[in-house]
């Protein structure tokens, strides 16, 4: 069995990558670690709420735009709905609130309206990341283009240079300079990094330019919708998309991938496999590639990132709520917190490393788009503050805990001082670390944009493409362009663009992977008003006791409003039995009013333990 392609992570990067990949006609073999595609573009169910784990709002979505036009290449648009939140941002405070609206004419006046001192800084700055756009967006694709203009870039690209020349704090010290305008421009900086003296003024200008010029958007029902539809689109177009699979060994012959072996997620004690391919993108976080390869690419890769900087991880605060949150004051999709202290571009970093009772945050109210997250009588927000591994990674599990309280308390009461009455609403709080997203994504140190956007990391200092293996391709918030939605579907697209270009490619039968874990249903039926039982056949090999926890994962359920089709489940046969049996409780949920639509032979695929 082979496949042109074998890409290792199921994140935007690795989707795109994939999913354009089967545009062109390739047979494309996807492996993700989770039991679900995305990465941090995922989300999951808690009681009546799903919880958006990592969007906000996604920059880019401009009128022929490259996220556009790549969406529209793989009809995305006419399959996930995007909602363009109210505004930028507003920046909440004691005194007078700030609000940056979308469109360059608006967001310029409301600046120049609050700091008219400033507005030649000001509008100077609109132009600056404007023009870094486009011409980032005009600047050759090809190495050998780039290198042979590159002493006439000031003159061809002059905001692009003077762009990735600066830092946001060394370009805003030289032309503004009200503190507090500074401030008000880069209040969401948690969503590119931490420190606005490291971070590249290029990768601030780029995404910045994109909210401003069309606005923010959510994806309808969550990030997971986007996943969902990139996944599906590899396996219309012929591809196969594995997940529960993580990659262990990219397999190399005479300086050249050709294959990747892999193992059940779930299980460490299950038979390695191995498939043979054409050419092999890593999706996956770079730092973890030097594992799977041999020597001496191992060594090299390395020696090559050893010197990176990893980004800044995130805390998020999920929040249910019974109720609209308006009610309280809350006024704006996004409200930025600047945190105790700040009174200058130089106290943000400082800050972010501070006590969580003074450390900056946003809180965002999706109840202000129609987000499709919670039910027409609730609402759903986000706290979002910027996190590090350390403060987490030598406590042990109950310390670890406890200490996730303690900080979720302190959230708590921040947002009740400046919402007085929302704390009572809260249905529902989880609290995500950065220990959280290592976890899941397998990000070291929680790095939610790769090497830190700093920059000495930008541009053509961003590793790409194959530079070192010939048919060994990068794409991730880790490589080129950069971290974030926009980013990292951008550099999914390119590496797939660049492969197609260089031809490394053989004849591939229609022949696919058979996923074992797929499961058909026998029978179905009701042990009383409250407990539906289904019996599924028993893949060869399964070997389970009696109570323990799978995830029984519906192939095409039939019901998903306000539900995701996969539930943690107890097996309620015995291992020697030969079938499966699972009981679900009978309740208004998406998930058990799909498996009461159930048919004999329809099917499901279980995660959990093989052998």
């Amino acid at each position: 069995m082979k496949y042109n392609t074998i890409i290792i992570g199921g994140g935007l990067a690795g989707l795109t990558a994939g999913a354009t990949l089967s545009k062109f006609g390739k047979k494309v073999l996807l492996l993700e670690q989770h039991h679900k595609p995305g990465g941090c573009a995922t989300t999951f169910k808690r009681g009546d709420f799903i919880i958006e784990v990592g969007l906000h709002e996604m920059s880019g979505l401009t009128e022929n735009g490259s996220i556009t036009q790549i969406f529209e290449m793989l009809e995305v648009d006419k399959h996930v709905q995007f909602e363009k939140v109210p505004e930028f941002y507003g920046v909440v405070s004691d005194n007078e609130d700030f609000v940056l609206p979308h469109g360059y004419d608006a967001a310029t006046k409301a600046l120049i309206d609050k700091y008219p001192e400033d507005e030649k800084g000001i509008k100077r700055f609109m132009q600056l990341i404007a023009r870094t756009r486009k011409e980032a967006v005009d600047l050759p694709r090809s190495p050998l283009k780039q290198r042979l203009i590159y002493p006439l870039m000031p003159l061809l690209y002059p905001n692009l240079v003077e762009a990735t020349r600066h830092t946001v704090g060394s370009w805003l010290d030289k032309y503004i300079a009200n503190e507090n305008a500074k401030l008000d421009l880069i209040a969401h900086i948690v969503y590119w990094g931490d420190d606005p003296y490291t971070l590249s003024m290029f990768y601030f200008a780029t995404p910045f330019s994109g909210f401003i010029e069309n606005g923010g958007h959510f994806i309808k029902g969550g990030s997971q919708q986007l996943s969902n539809y990139l996944a599906s689109y590899i396996e219309k177009n012929g591809g196969s998309v594995l997940l529960g699979k993580r990659a262990e060994k990219i397999i190399t012959d005479n300086g050249k991938a050709t294959g990747v072996t892999f193992r059940d997620s779930f299980n460490e004690n299950s038979e390695p496999t191995t498939i043979l391919c054409d050419n092999v993108v890593a999706n996956c976080a770079i730092p973890l590639v030097p594992a799977m390869l041999d020597e001496p690419n191992s060594t090299n890769l390395y020696q090559k990132i050893s010197s990176k900087t990893n980004s800044c991880s995130l805390l998020c605060m999920y929040l249910g709520f019974r109720t609209d949150v308006e009610k309280f004051g809350v006024k704006y999709y996004s409200n930025v917190f600047q945190g105790d202290g700040v009174t200058a571009l130089k106290d943000i970093k400082n800050n972010h490393h501070g006590d969580w009772s003074k450390r900056g945050f946003i809180f965002v109210d999706y109840g202000k788009v129609d987000a499709e997250l919670a039910p027409p009588d609730k609402s759903e927000g986000v706290i979002c503050v910027v996190d590090y591994i350390e403060d987490w990674e030598n406590l042990n599990e109950e310390d670890y805990k406890t200490k996730k309280e303690e900080v979720a308390q302190v959230l708590l009461q921040r947002l009740e001082k400046q919402f007085p009455g929302i704390r009572n609403s809260i249905e529902y709080y989880e609290v995500s670390t950065s220990k959280t997203i290592q976890r899941y994504t397998s990000n070291p140190t929680g790095s939610v944009y790769g090497y830190a956007q700093i920059k000495g990391q930008t541009g053509s200092k961003r590793f790409r493409n194959n530079f070192l293996i010939s048919n060994l391709y990068f794409a991730s918030a880790w490589a080129f362009p950069g971290g974030g939605f926009e980013g990292s579907i951008q550099g999914g697209f390119l590496a797939a663009l660049q492969m197609n270009k260089d031809k490394i490619w053989s004849e591939c039968d229609n022949e696919k992977y058979v996923d074992d874990r797929v499961v058909e249903l026998r029978e179905r039926k009701t042990i009383d008003d409250k407990t539906l039982e289904m019996s599924f056949v028993k893949p060869a090999g399964f070997q389970n006791q009696n109570g323990e926890h799978v995830i029984l994962h519906l192939v095409n359920p039939k019901v998903t409003e306000l539900d995701l089709p996969y539930r943690w489940l107890p097996i309620v046969s015995n291992g020697e039995d030969d079938i499966l049996r699972f009981q679900v409780e009978l309740d208004d949920s998406g998930f058990s009013k799909s498996c009461r639509l159930l048919e004999i032979n329809d099917k499901a695929i279980v995660y959990g333990p093989m052998v």
